[in-house]
């Protein structure tokens, strides 16, 4: 064996020492004392950092859950302040509509209380003019005798029974008074008003005379014109007289000697009691 050969083996040994010393050196580093209590202790550390991460996910899940639980609360608010707006609303808007109704009710209220008071103030001044003119009547004799009628200025009487035209003049004659005598449409007014429930005739002051066969009143004044329309005998003249009467409104004229009833009148007495 040469010297080189030597230095080659020496140096291809060399390496393996090398390396077996690593390992032995490996080896016993595993075999050192304090190896088992750091890989304890590690592990603890691994445990607990599981632990604290296991705890924590809980934690969040449950710090979820109360934010959901929050969030459905909030969202139940949120329903409940609407529906509550929506009420506070539709009140609002009822009780405007109510309070329109009611200021309407109360105009017009207003405006027939203001009629009525008008009303009851007109009532008031016809009544102080009635209590006027009873206080005026008061100073008046009674106008009219028992049994007469008083229209205006005549006092008037309806016969009891049926007579000719002439005995029904001097009917009326003897109570100082003559046949009816019809001057206005007021007075017709008043006399078809007073017979209206009567199917009678009356006889009124109203003949056909001679020498002209003219229609005149007892007092010999003409009939007004168009007063009212003479029907019936017209223009016939009976041998004793053509004479007219009133029956359901209507003036007739027929012959004197049939019997009817009669309408006096006479002025009625508005002078002052003495």
């Amino acid at each position: 064996m040469t010297f080189d050969d030597f230095k080659t083996k020496t140096m291809k040994d060399q390496p393996e020492e090398k390396s077996d010393g690593k390992k032995a050196q490996g080896l016993g580093f595993l075999s050192s004392p304090w190896w088992y209590p750091a890989a304890v202790t590690l592990g603890v550390l691994c445990l607990g950092s599981l632990v604290t991460i296991v705890m924590l996910g809980m934690r969040v899940s449950q710090v979820s859950d109360l934010l959901k639980q929050q969030q459905a609360n909030l969202t139940h608010q949120e329903n409940i302040l609407e529906g509550q707006s929506l009420a506070r609303q539709q009140a609002e808007e009822s009780s405007k509509e109510s309070q329109r109704e009611l200021k309407e009710m109360i105009e017009t209220l207003a405006r027939k209380l203001d009629e009525k008071s008008k009303e009851l103030m007109e009532l008031h001044h016809q009544n102080l003019n009635l209590q006027e003119a009873l206080k005026r009547a008061a100073n008046f004799s009674v106008p009219c005798p028992q049994d007469w009628i008083w229209h205006e200025e005549n006092c008037y009487l309806f016969s009891s029974g049926p007579f000719n035209w002439e005995k029904s003049q001097e009917n009326c004659l003897s109570l100082d008074a003559q046949l009816l005598k019809i001057n206005s449409t007021g007075d017709l007014d008043f006399i078809r008003q007073a017979i209206s429930h009567s199917s009678f005739p009356f006889w009124i002051g109203l003949s056909l005379r001679k020498p002209n066969y003219t229609w005149l009143w007892e007092d010999g004044s003409p009939l007004v014109p168009h007063l009212f329309r003479l029907q019936g005998a017209i223009s016939q003249m009976y041998p004793s007289g053509t004479c007219a009467y009133i029956q359901r409104g209507a003036v007739f004229a027929e012959n004197c000697i049939l019997v009817a009833f009669s309408i006096c009148q006479k002025k009625a007495n508005l002078l002052p009691a003495q």
